[in-house]
């Protein structure tokens, strides 16, 4: 398959600004909030919460830029996809959630495995030249 410019590298490109943007800006409240997410995560079980909480704003942050800019983009999709494998089940375990919060976790449930699909399909594109892209790669 060849990825080629026209409509079909416009509609790229507006898809990978807003998918890797809108992560990318997801990662940098993990620092902008750190303690609270922190908390959270710790409320969650997970083990060295802060630490867990920088470390997920990073993937955030690395693989939404670079969706966004295309560069390393099969290292970026796969940052993204390996975040939301980890991520979703163990933030967002709403069949463990108490009745008031089960509708809440299962919305992010949801909403996380539709940006797993996403990531997925951006890891299948990783190996074609992406239109309007930085270009640098593996």
């Amino acid at each position: 398959m060849v990825v080629e410019g026209g409509v079909f590298g416009v509609a790229l490109l507006l898809g990978r600004l807003a998918f890797g943007g809108l992560l990318a800006f997801q990662g940098l409240n993990h620092f902008l909030d750190l303690e609270g997410m922190a908390g959270y995560a710790e409320m969650k079980g997970i083990p060295a919460p802060k630490l867990a909480v920088v470390a997920s704003g990073l993937f955030l942050i690395g693989g939404g830029l670079g969706i966004a800019l295309g560069v390393f983009p099969l290292v970026a999709a796969a940052a993204l996809t390996v975040f939301f494998v980890i991520t979703t089940p163990t933030m967002h375990d709403f069949w463990a959630a108490p009745e008031e919060q089960r509708e809440n976790e299962m919305i992010h449930f949801i909403k996380n495995v539709e940006l797993l699909g996403a990531s997925l399909v951006f890891l299948a594109l990783a190996s074609e030249a992406w239109p309007f892209a930085v270009g640098i790669g593996l």
